[in-house]
């Protein structure tokens, strides 16, 4: 690619919130870019993540795309673990002050972070590190040294700070912390590029720039990431909200949860997901638009090239292909659990002891929106006797053989 073409690349699915903002951070971008193909240095590169709990989600991954895109254009990409950043957590979009997590909480949950994150990023590429290197050698004093770059009024500015002393509701002396930590952590890597979310915009751009420059290096240039929506479309993907795509449930799993992503939502996951060039994205989105190519079936295809990147391209397939069978030629899964049957048992108890459910609530609710069914037929009330053994189907992916 030329820089015009890596830079296009990089800025994909890019978010500032201010049009000025993104100009400068690209022509920042391209300067470094530039430089990086005439000195032979590649750009050191880094996106932080807080392992807060222990399984990531396609939202997770978004940074870790724009990561691997450096990585392919040859430069250096550390995948930072934040050890000690996690122990005070994030502020940023949040409404309140995040549990302070134990140094044994974040050791166990750091565990499983790189292995999934390999499954985007490029395992001999990638560096591997932990804050904790350098923020445990801080001091009380480095820490005020620290501290007197920025003014409390602009922390107070932003956005979820102004939201909570306006309903005057707490906001702790330790949640400050996370910027200066954030930023020095830009500072310890002399860092280039930091990958990250529009939610670390503060962090980034304000924090982590000042920081460098009170340091007396050059400032960083901020590559803000969108925001991925959840399989509903609208919200941003969470756990805590349950529209989530797991990268570790399986393809078939992936590959159903991505069909069911409304159509309006598709360019979003095309520009922050796959590995497709803008280009490729704009060819594709106007021939749906003219109708060449139905939603549908460019849905598919965005389906299976998400799912090829975290598993391979044969389960891919095989994941579409078991969608077709069961969802669009109405067809049973060849291959699904088995339950066995105990008298006098009833719907609801059938669901939450096969799995199918995870409460009481969600069970009621499947059923009251007619989403279970036994061979077909609808079942209508969760404190019948359940009927016979057969196929219980419970929403639109889960299944299990009842005998």
């Amino acid at each position: 690619m030329n820089i015009d073409e890596q830079v296009e690349l990089l800025m994909q699915g890019t978010e500032y919130g201010d049009e000025e903002l993104k100009k400068a951070m690209t022509a920042e971008l391209r300067a470094r870019l530039i430089e990086s193909e005439k000195t032979g240095r590649p750009l050191r590169v880094y996106c932080g993540y807080d392992p807060t709990s222990t399984d990531l989600h396609l939202g997770h991954t978004i940074s870790m795309r724009k990561l691997r895109q450096f990585q392919d254009l040859g430069h250096d990409v550390t995948f930072l673990i934040g050890s000690y950043t996690a122990l005070v957590g994030d502020p940023s979009d949040k409404n309140k002050a995040r549990p302070i997590l134990t140094e044994e909480q974040v050791a166990e949950n750091a565990k499983t972070y790189a292995e999934q994150a390999f499954r985007v990023l490029d395992r001999a590429k990638t560096k591997i590190r932990y804050n904790g290197e350098w923020l445990s050698e801080l001091s009380l004093v480095d820490l005020i040294r620290l501290g007197q770059n920025f003014t409390v009024q602009q922390f107070l500015a932003r956005e979820n700070f102004a939201r909570r002393l306006e309903k005057d509701e707490p906001i702790f002396l330790h949640e400050t912390f996370y910027a200066l930590m954030q930023g020095y952590d830009a500072v310890a890597q002399q860092t280039d590029v930091q990958v990250g979310g529009t939610d670390q915009l503060f962090n980034i751009i304000v924090a982590g720039r000042k920081l460098q420059e009170a340091m007396g290096q050059k400032p960083l240039v901020g590559v803000i990431t969108g925001i991925l929506p959840g399989t509903d479309g609208v919200q941003r993907m969470s756990k805590s909200t349950g529209n989530i795509v797991p990268i570790n449930t399986g393809a078939e799993d992936m590959y159903g949860k991505l069909m069911s992503v409304p159509d309006f939502a598709m360019e979003k996951y095309m520009r922050l997901v796959t590995r497709w060039s803008p280009r490729e994205i704009d060819a594709l989105l106007k021939e749906v638009e003219s109708g060449r190519v139905h939603p549908r079936d460019a849905k598919m295809k965005l389906a299976r090239e998400i799912v090829s990147i975290f598993y391979s391209d044969d389960e891919a397939r095989s994941a579409e292909e078991a969608f077709v069978r069961v969802f669009q030629q109405k067809e049973n899964p060849e291959d699904m659990p088995e339950f066995a049957l105990k008298a006098g048992a009833t719907v609801l108890d059938v669901l939450m002891e096969a799995g199918l459910v995870s409460s009481k609530s969600e069970a009621k609710r499947l059923i009251d929106q007619k989403g279970v069914r036994l061979d077909g037929d609808l079942l209508e009330r969760g404190d019948q006797v359940f009927p016979h053994p057969g196929v219980l189907q419970a929403g639109k992916r889960r299944f299990v053989r009842v005998k």
